[in-house]
């Protein structure tokens, strides 16, 4: 009478029968799977803390220089003489985000007039255009007449978007005080942290007519009918320059310096946060590859031992004609199993983990920060370098699996 084995092993195809028997001989030996998952799970929780924190803390220092586009600003120390061509020759740069002309910083200020009680003095002239950084998600004023003012400029004449106000010029022109003005309306208002100070973004023709205005010259955009005639303007004395990047500031610096034409910039805050960036990976790494090490030698270990306790049995399957391959999938199933229980169960104190310290160590931040945080693709990276460790070790312990001859399993009977 054919045994039960037999008769499943006719109905079903070996592959599935195979992996029954893995599933149940791990099942069998509670004890040591148990021992092979706290094993895994003791090397993949740490591990996913570690790069939690590393991933949250540098993500979160990277964020706060993002928010503010100051941070990817390159500012001219001194005027010069930059003509079209340079412009043009700077705009093509890939590194480069952003490009506006300026005129002498004399020449970059303004009196803003809403009634007798609401006026601010001195107010700095910004040319803007589309893709400014300091806009953020605001459109650009497309007419010469529309503006964007700061924060601040807005609370200190307590103006809204679509309020109207007067933009004032003066000028000595043969010892005679003359002023000129242009009427402008509120099209957007700044975030509180793109700019601190009280400013107005506007065009760069307004900015080009208060210089002209104030060397002289006739502009009919700010109703100046005296003075000499305009004339046509092929150099502008500096440049708001912006970088597509934190990471190419001072790449876009070094070229500029050796041109001969000095800036200032804030790369010594982004290279802080670079070399904490190197740091904390460095040290990532080093407890990464140790800890791989050691689990993986825990597992060639545990995996010698269960081959070598298990010989009869694994024999017993090759008389029933399982042939090497088959050994060789027995083996390395079990460990992807083994290893993918470990994994989730690391995932897990993570997660618990992460809680624990994204509640106790951001009592004293701001809201809405995180000091650790992994993405969905992190999660996914660690489950295949996981899975493709264990096979790499399971590879060493299958092949002793397929070593192992049928015959041993008559030597006892």
């Amino acid at each position: 009478m054919p045994s039960s084995l037999s008769l499943s092993m006719r109905t079903r195809p070996s592959f599935f029968v195979l992996c029954a028997l893995a599933l149940r001989d791990l099942y069998h030996d509670k004890k040591i799977s148990l021992c092979v998952i706290a094993s895994i799970l003791a090397v993949v929780g740490p591990l996913l803390l570690l790069f939690g924190l590393k991933f949250g803390i540098v993500s979160q220092l990277r964020t706060e220089l993002l928010s503010d586009p100051r941070n990817k600003e390159i500012q001219m120390s001194a005027s010069a003489r930059l003509d079209e061509a340079w412009f043009t020759q700077l705009r093509g740069r890939p590194e480069v985000g952003f490009v506006m002309p300026l005129t002498r910083s004399l020449n970059t200020q303004a009196d803003l007039y809403v009634d007798s009680r609401r006026f601010l003095e001195n107010v700095e002239l910004i040319p803007t255009g589309a893709g400014d950084p300091l806009l953020g998600q605001l459109v650009a004023p497309a007419l010469d007449t529309d503006v964007v003012l700061s924060r601040a400029a807005a609370d200190r004449l307590k103006l809204d978007v679509g309020d109207m106000l007067t933009l004032r010029v003066v000028r000595s022109l043969d010892k005679n005080i003359e002023r000129a003005q242009l009427q402008v309306r509120v099209s957007g208002i700044l975030a509180p942290q793109a700019f601190s100070r009280p400013a107005i973004l506007t065009t760069l023709a307004v900015l080009v007519a208060v210089e002209d205005f104030r060397d002289g010259v006739v502009v009919p955009l700010l109703g100046a009918s005296t003075g000499s005639a305009p004339a046509v303007r092929t150099h502008f004395a500096r440049a708001r320059i912006y970088a597509d990047s934190i990471d190419t500031v001072q790449q876009i610096t070094q070229s500029l310096q050796q041109q001969s034409i000095e800036t200032t910039s804030r790369i010594a805050e982004i290279k802080s946060v670079q070399s904490i960036d190197r740091v904390l990976g460095f040290v990532f790494a080093v407890i990464a590859w140790a800890a791989a090490l050691g689990c993986a030698a825990s597992l060639i270990g545990a995996l010698m031992a269960n081959i070598d306790r298990k010989r009869k049995d694994l024999a017993l399957l090759r008389l029933f004609g399982y042939g090497r391959q088959s050994m060789l999938g027995y083996v390395v199933l079990q460990a992807l199993v083994l290893t993918m229980a470990g994994y989730l169960f690391g995932c897990g104190m993570y997660f618990l983990g992460s809680y624990a310290f994204n509640e106790v160590l951001t009592t004293n931040l701001a809201r809405g920060t995180f000091v650790c945080r992994l993405e969905w693709i992190h999660f996914v990276t660690g489950l295949l370098s996981a899975t493709g460790i264990s096979i790499l070790v399971c590879a060493v312990g299958g092949l002793l699996a397929t070593k192992i001859e049928p015959a041993e399993s008559l030597r006892d009977v």
